[in-house]
């Protein structure tokens, strides 16, 4: 086994424990190991006298263009028996974050002409010191046995290069790093001296959140030898889905604005930054939010293409209310790994942008011991016998379930037609005729599907009677619609809405209570404060929503006029949801063109004429609501 490496006494390691062989009177003392229990590693070492050591990791780029290799900043915590002997794994926690943040100029999203960016030059103020007290493994996993690593991305905190939003000299930077960690490649310390990992295993985990979750995906990408498992908690698996949408300009709820190059200026916080202004500005072009083409830039940050190159398993967290990495993010990397034999679980929480740590408390840790003990030390759990996939379905009530979308979800057909004079339209069989509505991009989608049983002439509205019984939506939806487009607008937009008023969950907000996840005598940053569930009363809920360009309709590479007045049939999905429609609630779509909070605002008035017989909308239901 594995662990064998790390134990110098003979050793059966089970689901069980730990079960040494009695050793004869004379043996030496036995040398310091791991120790496992219940099929978890337990805390035997003591984080407050860990080994703590700077080194930096040499790469194969040179992003900066000093004529000098990048390195990457790398701080270690490990048990101080490492000095003596004992080899250990290690969880790797990379971040462009622990330096702070700058706070660059957001393009304008109201467009005039077309979509222009804001100036932008390098800060000048120094950057803020770096601190690696940020991680939250440390404090948990160095007691267990294990190694725990910050690395700064390059061009932040004490890393060399240039920061790209994660572009092949970062993803570089990180396979470097975890190759250090196995041998094959070097580190230095701040005096210029090589340092080996002479303690590790050469049994690697990446782990992290937002950013820090997609790091590890873009490492995985690579195949590196070494790299067993990444934690993914709101990663993104593709840079184009998260800032465009079937060739159009999208943001992230609440960044309007925001852009690929816009990650890459908040996070650069390294030494001279203005080193880094050409690369930078070289970033701005190539992500062209004049079309929202996808092009080579977009490509080489597409990680779920590159599934075949995994070799680490997966444990991925997503927020189902969560606007900024939106779940179809996760619906894309889970959806390819079923093309895999990999290792693969899931969890789906009722939050925002929000660390499971903070949903589910000490399950989420035990969770991990478990999946890191499997995937690091080759401990003989069950954390592979567990339901593949746990979905929170109301604030702290957890289901499991075998698969995820639920394998019970059908896609269910319904067709829009038009209401009486004053009255929205009915979600069921498909109509005849045309309708129509003029776009007014400073209408939110909150207020145009208020008075639902109203006509609007800013949008098209169509709603299923009250529901006969509980409806679960588990997948993504797909909307299309034949329609004729007149104006400056290149947006359609679709969104899902639950009529029916209920409590629903809304954010996760602090209270005054805290807890602490550490060794016995825990540091600060082992303990947080508790969260909880906000809860709101809402006469309707918005579930999804997606959208598309109209002049991508043929391809997202390259861009097709619209002549006006002339129809085509267009067709996009829905962001991935999983929810529960109640037993008299109604299910409404409502068709626009701009959605305020995520596509561009171009001028007010363009026309959008549907042709309601060739439009309409498939949902992935678990039961049939057309009987």
């Amino acid at each position: 086994m594995r662990l064998s490496r790390l134990v110098p006494v003979a050793a059966v390691l089970g689901a069980s424990g730990l079960v040494a062989v009695a050793l004869p009177a004379a043996a030496a003392p036995e040398r310091p190991h791991v120790t496992v229990k219940d099929g978890r590693t337990q805390p035997t070492f003591s984080f407050q006298d860990a080994i703590r050591q700077q080194v930096y990791v040499e790469t194969d780029v040179d992003s900066d263009h000093d004529g000098k290799k990048d390195r990457v900043a790398v701080f270690v915590t490990r048990p101080k028996e490492t000095d003596a002997g004992l080899k250990v794994a290690s969880i790797m926690e990379a971040s462009p974050y622990y330096a702070g943040l700058q706070d660059p100029p957001y393009h304008p999203a109201d467009v005039t002409d077309y979509p222009r960016l804001s100036p932008w030059t390098p800060p000048t103020e120094p950057p803020a010191p770096t601190s690696y007290t940020r991680m939250y493994y440390d404090n948990y996993f160095v007691s267990r046995g294990y190694a725990v690593l910050a690395a700064d991305t390059l061009g932040t905190g004490n890393s060399d290069g240039c920061p790209t939003a994660i572009g092949p000299n970062e993803v570089n930077g990180m396979k470097k790093a975890v190759q250090w960690l196995t041998g094959d490649a070097k580190a230095y310390d701040a005096n210029g001296d090589e340092v080996k990992a002479s303690w590790s295993t050469g049994d690697v985990a990446m782990a992290g959140k937002s950013y820090d979750g997609t790091l590890p995906l873009a490492a995985a990408s690579t195949g590196v030898k070494g790299l067993k498992t990444v934690v993914s908690v709101s990663g993104v698996a593709n840079w184009y889905d998260y800032y465009r949408a079937n060739g159009g300009v999208v943001a992230p709820d609440g960044y309007e604005g925001e852009d690929l190059d816009l990650h890459a200026k908040a996070v650069l916080s390294r030494k001279n930054p203005q080193v880094c202004a050409p690369e930078i500005h070289e970033l701005e072009k190539k992500m062209d939010r004049v079309t929202g083409d996808y092009n080579a830039t977009w490509d080489v940050r597409n990680f779920a293409k590159k599934i075949g190159n995994f070799r680490a398993s997966v444990f991925m967290t997503g927020g189902l209310n969560d606007w900024n990495v939106k779940p179809s993010e996760m619906a894309l990397l889970w959806n390819s790994l079923k093309k895999t034999n990999l290792n693969r679980k899931l969890w789906l929480h009722q939050g925002q942008h929000d660390d499971p740590l903070d949903v589910r408390q000490g399950a989420w840790l035990d969770s991990l011991n478990l999946w890191f003990a499997h995937e690091l030390y080759g401990v003989k759990n069950d954390v592979m016998r567990q339901p593949k996939v746990d979905i929170e379905r109301s604030p702290g009530t957890w289901e499991t379930y075998r698969e995820w979308p639920a394998p019970s979800a059908r896609p269910v057909s319904l067709g829009f037609t038009q209401g009486a004079d004053g009255a929205s339209g009915v979600l069921g069989a498909r109509g005849k005729g045309g309708a129509g509505f003029v776009d007014d991009p400073a209408r939110t989608a909150e207020q145009l599907v208020t008075d639902e049983s109203k006509a609007d002439p800013n949008r098209l509205l169509y709603v299923t009677p009250a529901l006969k019984q509980a409806v679960k939506f588990s997948g993504t939806a797909n909307v299309k619609v034949r329609a004729s487009v007149d104006g400056r607008s290149p947006y359609l937009s679709a969104v899902l809405v639950d009529y029916g008023t209920d409590t629903r969950p809304k954010a996760l907000v602090s209270t005054q209570d805290r807890w602490c996840y550490g060794d016995s005598t825990p540091t600060d940053q082992g303990c947080r404060a508790v969260r909880k569930y906000t809860m709101a009363t809402e006469p309707f809920k918005i579930v999804t929503r997606g959208w598309t360009d109209i002049r991508n309709r043929e391809s997202l590479w390259h861009q097709s006029p619209v002549k006006a007045g002339k129809s085509h049939t267009y067709s996009w999905n829905l962001v991935p949801e999983d929810y529960v429609f109640k037993a008299g609630h109604r299910i409404g779509v409502m068709l626009v063109a701009t959605d305020h909070a995520y596509t561009l605002r171009y001028p007010a008035g363009t026309q959008v004429r549907v042709d309601l017989g060739h439009s309409g909308i498939t949902l992935p239901l678990t039961s049939d609501i057309t009987g």
